[in-house]
């Protein structure tokens, strides 16, 4: 092992909340260690090159084109509750023999999967003792799914206590859980609660990055007056034209932010953000203690995911067929509702471990095993 080196394992390039959240954590490691080399690898492109693309864009259109099919897919294969000591032979034969080689290439002393399948390999060779480098799950949902490597994985950031009470269940030793909440930039700090009182609200709408889903159908009902709409169109060129040039009065269409204080910025205004399940975003809302509406959720982990807020009371499920403003204007005309949402987010904040990345990173870093 490089004692000096630390590798972080997303999977695919499309920049997702893998990516996301590896990024957080990079910058955790490095102000942890001055002296560390960070590096961030998609185990798919170094493994196939250029056919992660024709896999990334088949991703996309199925998820798109046949988002039914996909849910029930991924539901059997990645939601079944099964044994979590099982092998997964199909990704062990396409991916274990390029792991092998990244492992001797990069010669990491921390080794962090921000996905199920990188992890799936390092559990893999971690049991077998091929690997000696320091294994970490952090997970980007706010479940687990079948396909994580559980075994031989030395600790794991978790987003919830549930799902850390689900680790230790299963024999992992719970000083080796901590819950982090999904690991996310240090830039979106907690903001202190207050309940809006104003006539004039503002809400944050994401979700248009990559044209999937309905956010034009979303935003054909979205007209009351007294709601102003920030809509992040993200690299969606096409929607943040179309909406420059037809945008009602209530709407301002957001292109791409690439920069963090920019996007702290937009959370800091709203008082509600209106969005996909997706789970890095969800965290980022969670610690700007913003009330979380929830549309559309893509087939497979966005499901899952909104389930789950729902039962935490932090995500309240609003319906593109059954006038969704309807929601945010009963919400925000009870300071009833908005205190008991803040007492679920305060309950959530409660649960996670408050101490620092940087300081967990510390501890996982001088792990001797």
């Amino acid at each position: 092992m490089d004692s000096n080196k630390a590798l972080f394992l997303p999977f695919m390039r499309i920049q997702t909340g893998h990516h996301h959240t590896a990024d957080a954590l990079m910058e955790a490691v490095q102000l942890a260690r001055t002296d560390m080399v960070c590096d961030k690898v998609d185990i798919l492109s170094y493994s196939y090159g250029n056919i992660e693309r024709v896999v990334t864009s088949a991703y996309l259109n199925w998820i798109r084109f046949f988002p039914e099919l996909y849910d029930r897919l991924y539901r059997h294969a990645s939601c079944n509750n099964k044994p979590l000591k099982r092998r997964s032979f199909f990704y062990e034969m396409m991916f274990i023999p390029f792991f092998r080689r990244l492992v001797r290439e990069h010669h990491p002393q921390v080794l962090v999967s921000t996905h199920a399948l990188p992890s799936n390999l390092a559990s893999r060779l971690k049991l077998n003792n091929q690997l000696q480098s320091i294994t970490v799950n952090a997970y980007t949902d706010f479940f687990i799914n079948d396909v994580w490597g559980i075994d031989g994985i030395d600790y794991h950031f978790v987003p919830t206590a549930a799902v850390k009470a689900f680790l230790v269940r299963r024999g992992i030793p719970a000083e080796r859980v901590f819950v982090t909440g999904i690991p996310i930039h240090p830039v979106y700090r907690k903001m202190e609660y207050k309940a809006n009182t104003d006539s004039n609200i503002r809400v944050l709408v994401t979700g248009g990055s990559l044209g999937t889903g309905s956010i034009r159908k979303l935003l054909s009902s979205l007209k009351s007056p007294s709601i102003h709409y920030n809509v992040l169109c993200g690299k969606n060129e096409s929607l943040y034209r179309e909406l420059l040039r037809n945008r009602p009065n209530n709407v301002t269409p957001i292109s791409y932010i690439g920069s963090k204080m920019e996007m702290n910025a937009l959370y800091d205004e709203a008082d509600a953000v209106l969005t996909k399940p997706g789970g890095v975003t969800v965290s980022e809302c969670l610690m700007k203690r913003k009330p979380i509406f929830m549309y559309d959720p893509l087939p497979g982990q966005e499901k899952v995911n909104a389930r789950e807020l729902n039962r935490l009371g932090v995500g309240i499920m609003v319906n593109l067929h059954h006038k969704p403003e309807q929601e945010l204007l009963r919400f925000f005309s009870s300071t009833e509702k908005q205190d008991a949402y803040q007492r679920h987010i305060e309950e959530y904040h409660r649960q996670l471990d408050d101490r620092p990345l940087t300081e967990l990173f510390t501890t996982i870093l001088t792990d001797q095993h």
